[in-house]
């Protein structure tokens, strides 16, 4: 995978993150969630993008760790939203997986960039 189809990738699992948060019930707890769920999914598209304009070497793996750690509140928000009975484990199983296939070539990059 290229960076700018990761960059893509990204992009697409932050927008389709914000259109099941924009989904969910109106209460606290809810909204909440989904502004949390919303900004981390977001912040892992953008900052990955940064990365790819990075000054330094140390700069990229500076941005790709931010992605890898938004990806990964993006994750644990995603099952929040799940345990909490806000959507159905069935429905939320793509966005499930992709954010975990996210967390994984992220946290690849990041590691190949610290060797």
């Amino acid at each position: 995978m290229t960076p700018e189809e990761l960059c893509e990738r990204l992009m697409s699992f932050a927008l389709r993150v914000a259109r099941m948060a924009e989904a969910l019930p109106g209460g606290l707890v809810a909204s909440n969630a989904a502004g949390q769920i919303v900004r981390s999914s977001s912040s892992a598209a953008s900052n990955y993008r940064a990365s790819q304009r990075g000054r330094s070497h140390k700069d990229f793996a500076s941005k790709v760790g931010i992605a890898l750690e938004e990806a990964d509140e993006t994750a644990f928000w995603l099952e929040y939203i799940v345990r909490y009975g806000f959507v159905e484990e069935s429905r939320m199983r793509e966005l499930c997986q992709e954010a975990d296939e996210l967390v994984r070539i992220l946290a690849t990059i990041r590691k190949r960039t610290r060797e």
